[in-house]
């Protein structure tokens, strides 16, 4: 007959759930002191366990929630009253935008109405017989022969 042996893979067991639990508890505190981000997926990553064991330990996943949730409220500095951005210089700010919006607006109309007379009469030309008579590029008839249209 076998001995019983199972008191060893308990304490085995045992130890390592000690060990595991160990390194999620120091892991907690090390993102707890740094004041980073905080969440299941750093503490399970950094800590070797699996989010869904953190979830499991309530008093872990009360700290987590807790650091997380105190980590959500940036701590901006305001800046010095000299340096704000007053109500009217941000309203000078918006016309100077605003009436560079109206001449791009303008530019990009002159600019598709001389593309569509350009075109126009690019088509006409072509219409009319005058196939690349003011163009300056060399063109190449059906004989093969470059000459200059």
């Amino acid at each position: 007959m076998r001995a019983d042996n199972s008191r060893h893979l308990v304490d085995a067991a045992r130890k390592r759930a000690e060990r595991t639990r160990r390194r999620a508890v120091t892991t907690v505190r090390r993102l707890a002191d740094n004041a980073g981000p905080v969440s299941f997926e750093i503490v399970a990553r950094q800590a070797g366990v699996s989010r869904s064991w953190l979830y499991a330990q309530p008093d872990l996943r009360a700290q987590i929630e807790q650091l997380r949730s105190s980590n959500r409220q940036p701590h901006v500095a305001a800046q010095p009253a000299r340096q704000r951005a007053t109500e009217t210089s941000l309203l000078r700010r918006l016309e100077a935008a605003t009436d560079r919006i109206r001449h791009l607006e303008q530019q990009n109309r002159e600019l598709r109405d001389a593309l569509a007379q350009a075109l126009g009469e690019h088509r006409q030309a072509a219409i009319t017989g005058r196939r690349g008579a003011d163009r300056d590029t060399p063109t190449k008839p059906p004989d093969g022969n470059l000459r200059s249209c």
